[in-house]
């Protein structure tokens, strides 16, 4: 079967010329797809950011530090791991509040939040405020932001 033609006899073919405006109007219109991928793109990174906070949060102020401790950077934790001992003396506190002071970008691609956590030690039944600044690494490979530490609620001691 042969193949029928669209082009009419005695009508010429429309030609397409691109005018210099509808070649900036390309340019303009694949660069802002471009970007709008990137956007994206940071977008589910800052969300994964947010939600990795959210649950970390979470996870200290209802006494969780096992859990919390999984999403410590495993360079961290392979590096200096925690013991039953360590674990034991996050037993002995209850947080109360967990408040967001400042989000800040950190420096090489971190991110920083600086918090405030109320707790009560359950031995002694006092309460004491704690100013912390978490340290968040973006991982591209696991497709995951990290935290650098725990909270230290004893300032080392």
């Amino acid at each position: 079967m042969a193949a029928v033609s669209h082009h009419c006899p005695g009508f010429p073919m429309p030609t397409m010329t691109a005018s210099p405006m509808r070649s900036m109007a390309s340019l303009l219109m694949g660069l802002l797809l471009i970007s709008m991928t990137g956007a994206a793109f940071a977008g589910k990174k800052s969300s994964e950011l947010e939600r990795n906070q959210y649950s970390f949060s979470a996870a200290i102020r209802w006494a969780d530090f096992e859990g919390a401790w999984t999403m410590v950077d495993p360079v961290v934790r392979k590096a200096k791991p925690m013991t039953e001992v360590d674990f034991s003396r996050y037993e002995q506190i209850q947080g109360t509040s967990y408040r967001d002071l400042a989000v800040m970008p950190g420096p090489d691609g971190t991110a920083l939040r600086e918090i405030q956590i109320e707790l009560i030690n359950r031995n002694t039944l006092r309460q004491r405020r704690v100013r912390f600044t978490e340290v968040w690494r973006y991982d591209a490979e696991a497709k995951t932001w990290w935290i650098s530490a725990l909270p230290d609620f004893w300032q080392g001691k």
